[in-house]
């Protein structure tokens, strides 16, 4: 309830304010002021990213050799017997000695606890498991609150099931845990299958953009954000805010508000990266993005006050978070500038043709804003030549604004007209393994075929 007081009021004022403004002032111009915030906003982390840079190079960060915390891996599988046990075995290449593993099965109906149950056998001492009956307390919060409490480790890391690393991941992790303020470290996520077709080519450029953000917002000291995936959490921090919270569908963004709110930093290691899987069906693709919209929304709603009030949270972490903000205002923004502008040319209150015309303007502004940023990101965080970024950046733009616009409606009239639900909408992991090791069986019988 509070959530959707707060969602709707927001609403009502943003209308009021768009529908009365048009009558003074265009109100396309109040667009491009708020596009040109965001702009300069990105300027400013760049700016901030290559002064940090040139002061790194002048005076180096000594990695302190001797803080090597006891890190507990927690793995939460659900229906993963297509993944986990390769997932496994990738993490135990780890060069990092003090950590143990921890698979939770999260009332699986394949054969994940089976194989979990084996891993543990295999690996002994270095990996445990938990095996949750049917009736626990769904979700991912609870299942990483179950795991927690037979961890031993001073930090929790905590992967999804079909994640990959290298063997240095923990070296280049933990030296950013030290400091005694901050309270989280989240690495660089990337897509491992992203060449595989159109759909996870466009995710892969997307979490590109998103370590362009994720660095900037590093630099400047801001609200830097939990994935989920390949975040390192000091036990402290933690146990300072209650652990997870077993109502939350984004259990990665949850937490990153309210460690925030308590006074905790979170920094973003980009040389350490993890490997997941990109989504090649648009459904399940869908399906996953409106969880990670609908928890983003939901968490800012919940904890705006709170972070507002917080004396604790850092001032750059409240403005960068309602710069942050800003992307799910713009496309509200957007969709309420048109639904006025068609209201008042069918009352007669305004002229068609010249309501289209900035209809339209609106909507090249706001994919040159994408494309833009997009391109950036692909030049400087992926090494693509000029006009490789130029083609990707022109069709992930599209690929954003298809998938974030309407989405942000759907998210908002759910928030406002129907019952909150936990359901998260699991993601289908091992897809791609299966197709291939398929053409890769195809390939054998051909083989063995053609030499009979």
């Amino acid at each position: 309830m509070k959530e959707r007081i707060a969602l709707f009021t927001i609403l009502i004022g943003l209308t009021a304010f768009l529908y009365m403004f048009q009558y003074h002032v265009n109100t396309l111009w109040g667009y491009v002021l708020l596009l040109t915030f965001m702009s300069i906003y990105g300027i400013y982390s760049t700016l901030a990213l290559q002064h940090k840079k040139r002061k790194l190079k002048k005076q180096p960060v000594k990695i302190n050799e001797n803080f090597k915390p006891f890190v507990s891996i927690l793995i939460p599988a659900h229906n993963e017997e297509g993944v986990i046990a390769y997932t496994v075995d990738n993490i135990m290449k780890l060069n990092y000695q003090n950590f143990e593993v921890i698979i939770i099965d999260d009332r699986s109906t394949d054969n994940t606890a089976n194989i979990i149950r084996n891993l543990e056998l295999k690996y002994k001492d270095k990996v445990k498991t938990l095996i949750r009956q049917e009736g626990a307390f769904p979700g991912k919060s609870a299942v990483l609150n179950d795991a927690i409490k037979i961890a031993k480790g001073e930090a929790i890391l905590v992967f999804d099931a079909d994640a990959t690393v290298e063997p240095d991941f923990l070296n280049k992790m933990v030296p950013c845990l030290e400091p005694a303020d901050v309270g989280a470290v989240q690495a660089r996520k990337v897509i491992r299958n992203g060449s595989y077709n159109l759909l996870t080519k466009c995710q892969y450029n997307e979490y590109v953009l998103d370590t362009y953000l994720q660095v900037g917002r590093d630099a400047v000291k801001g609200a830097v954000e939990l994935r989920g995936n390949g975040e390192l959490i000091k036990r402290q921090a933690i146990d300072d805010i209650g652990g997870w919270n077993n109502y939350t569908i984004t259990d990665d963004l949850d937490m990153s508000t309210r460690l925030h709110i308590k006074g905790w930093d979170v920094r973003y290691c980009q040389s350490a990266e993890v490997y997941e899987e990109g989504i090649i069906c648009l459904i399940p693709l869908f399906r996953q993005r409106r969880r990670w919209l609908e928890g983003t929304i939901r968490r800012y709603l919940e904890y705006s006050m709170e972070a507002i009030k917080s004396k604790t949270m850092s001032l750059r972490a409240k403005l960068d978070m309602i710069a942050y903000i800003t992307q799910f205002i713009m496309p509200l923004w957007m969709i309420l500038e048109i639904v006025i502008r068609a209201f008042k040319a069918l009352t007669g209150k305004g002229i068609l043709q010249n309501e289209l015309v900035s209809s339209v303007v609106i909507a090249a502004i706001t994919a040159a804003g994408f494309f833009m940023a997009i391109r950036y990101s692909l030049r400087r965080y992926d090494s693509q030549k000029r006009w490789n970024a130029l083609i990707q950046a022109s069709y992930t733009a599209i690929y954003m604004l298809i998938i974030w616009f309407p989405m942000v409606l759907f998210i908002c009239a759910k928030i406002l007209f129907c019952k909150k639900d936990l359901n998260w909408g699991k993601t289908a992991h091992g897809l791609v393994m299966e197709k291939e090791a398929d053409h890769n069986n195809i390939n054998s019988k051909e083989k063995e075929l053609q030499e009979v």
